[in-house]
């Protein structure tokens, strides 16, 4: 019933679409999702992730899944972030994937909604460490379309996999275009 909602609100109501399909066969990896200039992107995500059925999430600090929000997020997909131990970031995310049969870890890779001149670099080391592929993912505004990619598996060589890799996101426009990073 919910994901019937969910398609009446995004096809009908917001005039969306959805393109292209993760396969339910990749039960992990690290979605690339850009341009993310708007608090918009998140309820995009929510829909998307609705309609598709897959389990889809993110990753926080630790505090923030403390009563009253914690089990909320965990609802949302959520998953706490501890780097206790000395670990860095992409250790400490690279180990959940590691815990986890299931998970579809979404990223924005421009760091904020503002305009960025460099993307971080972090997904992609998430991925790699993983060993799981990056799949991108673009909220076209201009479009009215969520375009879901085909799966890249880092090589280790960035600067060649990211040149595939933004090939995705040509053309896209974020809600607040001025703000989106440029390809």
């Amino acid at each position: 019933m919910k994901k019937q909602i969910y398609k009446w609100i995004f096809f009908r109501l917001m005039g969306w679409k959805i393109e292209g399909t993760i396969s339910p066969e990749i039960k992990k990896c690290v979605m690339m999702v850009m341009p993310h200039t708007s608090a918009h992107d998140f309820y995009l995500g929510i829909f998307t992730r609705g309609i598709t059925g897959l389990e889809m999430n993110f990753v926080a600090k630790k505090e923030l899944f403390r009563f009253p929000f914690g089990s909320y997020f965990r609802y949302m997909g959520g998953e706490p972030l501890d780097r206790s131990g000395g670990l860095n970031k992409v250790d400490s995310i690279a180990a959940i994937f590691q815990r986890k049969e299931v998970f579809r870890l979404a990223v924005a890779p421009e760091g904020t909604r503002e305009k960025v001149g460099e993307l971080k670099t972090g997904f992609y080391y998430i991925a790699l460490k993983a060993n799981v592929p990056i799949i991108p993912v673009a909220f076209d505004f201009g479009k009215k379309e969520v375009n879901l990619g085909s799966p890249v598996f880092p090589s280790g060589d960035i600067e060649k996999d990211l040149a595939i890799l933004k090939k995705h996101f040509i053309g896209v426009k974020g809600k607040i275009p001025e703000k989106g990073y440029s390809i």
